[in-house]
């Protein structure tokens, strides 16, 4: 993060005017943030080493509609050997601190994803979900996960029954916002409405369903009052089959990413969700 002083120092000189109110703001892993004030204007500025991020939150306001709330991104530019994104703030709680009551507000944002018009993508759907069993991101998260052989054995397993299953599935070309939860969705207080849906640097072009079971498996491992709010009701045996991949694909590359943060209490969750889902294959 950078220094408060030099965070204020730098957006003085780039608005060329007097600011108000700098405050860190919690949320961001790959990034730091402060909002402020500029006049009567409510900012938020974001400072990271990837700038692809920040780009596709801007791109992403192309999506924006009153149940899918894009933030406005008003710049980016370089700043502390790094980058910055100038947004427009929104307030809020968190997605994954409300309860069921949240419910119909997440059925809106998943709908509003879901209507957003098919597009192409930079990778096929199923070899992008291939891809992301291997690929070495954040670097060196396979070497750290073999440290752990409960979950380096879970993650195997998983892994070869998702080669199995991947290939059958749709080759689609919905919006997949890829990373609701985490910080990444604002509610209002009393629950009727989505505020602000940000950090689209996971989005891409497949399955409206992996978003759902973004929800349904992370509710399940840590986010209780969305396990209850996310709806579950699957058409056919088609959309159960492609939920059941998604979930087991969210658990598996999950797990080297705990065992890459030092998530130790979250891994061990992971594994329990992971095995229960190997299992039911």
């Amino acid at each position: 993060m950078p220094d408060h002083a030099d965070v204020e120092r730098f957006l003085t000189d780039l608005h060329g005017e007097r600011i108000a109110e700098v405050e860190p703001l919690t949320g961001g892993f790959w990034s730091s943030a402060f909002g402020y004030r500029l006049g009567d204007e409510e900012l938020v500025a974001r400072f990271g080493a990837q700038r692809d991020g920040f780009v596709a939150d801007r791109d992403a306001m192309a999506y924006s509609s009153p149940d899918l709330p894009v933030p406005e991104v008003l710049d980016i530019g370089d700043a502390f050997d790094a980058s910055y994104a100038i947004s427009r703030r929104h307030h809020g709680r968190f997605l994954e601190d409300m309860g069921p009551e949240v419910a119909p507000a997440l059925s809106r944002l998943l709908g509003a994803l879901r209507a957003v018009p098919p597009a192409d993508g930079d990778m096929p759907w199923r070899e992008n979900l291939l891809e992301r069993l291997v690929v070495d991101q954040p670097p060196g998260w396979r070497e750290r996960l073999r440290a752990h052989p409960d979950a380096d054995a879970a993650f195997e397993r998983a892994a070869a029954r998702l080669r199995e299953l991947i290939p059958s599935l749709p080759e689609r070309r919905d919006l997949v916002h890829g990373d609701l939860l985490h910080a990444n969705v604002l509610v209002s207080e009393d629950a009727a409405r989505i505020n602000a849906v940000f950090s689209w640097k996971c989005s891409v072009r497949g399955d409206h369903l992996y978003d759902t079971a973004w929800c349904t498996f992370w509710g399940d491992v840590e986010h209780a009052g969305i396990a209850g709010a996310v709806d579950r009701t699957l058409a056919d045996d088609d959309e159960r089959l492609r939920h059941h991949v998604y979930e087991l694909h969210i658990g598996a590359t999950h797990l080297g990413w705990h065992a890459w943060t030092g998530e130790l209490e979250w891994l061990e969750k992971n594994v329990a969700a992971v095995n229960r889902l190997t299992a039911l294959a």
